[in-house]
């Protein structure tokens, strides 16, 4: 298999892959070597390297094992994993983190890996933008990492491996709601988050993601509806 992505400066084949930096330049990833050769414009910091520069790096090293990768938060409740999805801007990173203040178990924040029905753990951080960071009283400035200025939230341990149980999906709305998504939504949802822009690995386990329980959470804009979210995120999950 040989793929050009759409940019057409960035291609993917059995063996190596080279991927667009966000902030300039490029990262080579050798499947031989498992070696990842970044060039970009200035030396970035260790902080930069593990995110966001390693999220493609592990989303294309998951790809070459046969497994799925999501831009995609990911939460534990009850032993079990739940992908959080949203676009640019819906919450995703924020809510994360309320759910750490609250006691529960993060995965991941940006990309999840999922693995016949097993999720693995991502870095152990957060990134949050600055009105995040003030609200919830929480990260390290890191100053500008990639595209914007960085607070990093520091997570606790997690298993490295847990069981995938469903899926949250973020929207803005004028009033706060959950409802389960049906049938076509499931798919388009995970298609439009799906971490590389190729063929899927693996097509019917793409299908069987779209399987597990599918929610989506609605809310105002803004902190003031974040609680109001949280417990109605967490009562249809535990439902």
């Amino acid at each position: 298999m040989s793929a050009a992505l759409p940019s057409g400066a960035e291609s993917l084949d059995r063996e190596t892959a080279t991927l667009s930096v966000a902030s300039g330049g490029c990262v080579v990833i050798d499947r031989a070597r498992r070696r990842a050769t970044f060039t970009v414009s200035a030396r970035p910091t260790a902080a930069a390297l593990l995110h966001p520069h390693l999220a493609a790096v592990a989303a294309v090293s998951s790809y070459w094992r046969g497994r799925e990768s999501f831009h995609a938060g990911a939460f534990v409740v009850d032993q079990g994993v739940w992908g959080l999805l949203g676009e640019k801007g819906f919450g995703k990173s924020s809510t994360l983190a309320a759910l750490a203040g609250r006691g529960v178990p993060i995965v991941c924040d940006d990309v999840l890996v999922l693995d016949a029905g097993t999720a693995f753990a991502g870095p152990r951080s957060i990134d949050l933008r600055a009105d995040a960071a003030r609200q919830l009283g929480t990260g390290t400035p890191l100053g500008v990492i990639g595209e914007r200025e960085r607070w990093r939230m520091e997570l606790g341990k997690i298993e490295p491996e847990l069981p995938f149980r469903g899926w949250v999906s973020l929207r803005w709305s004028d009033e706060p709601n959950v409802r389960e998504l049906r049938g076509a939504e499931r798919l388009r949802e995970l298609l439009a988050h799906r971490a590389l822009r190729v063929p899927p690995p693996d097509h019917a386990a793409l299908i069987d993601y779209a399987g597990y329980p599918f929610f989506e959470l609605s809310r105002p804009r803004g902190w003031v509806s974040m609680q109001d979210g949280l417990e109605r995120l967490l009562g249809a999950v535990s439902g």
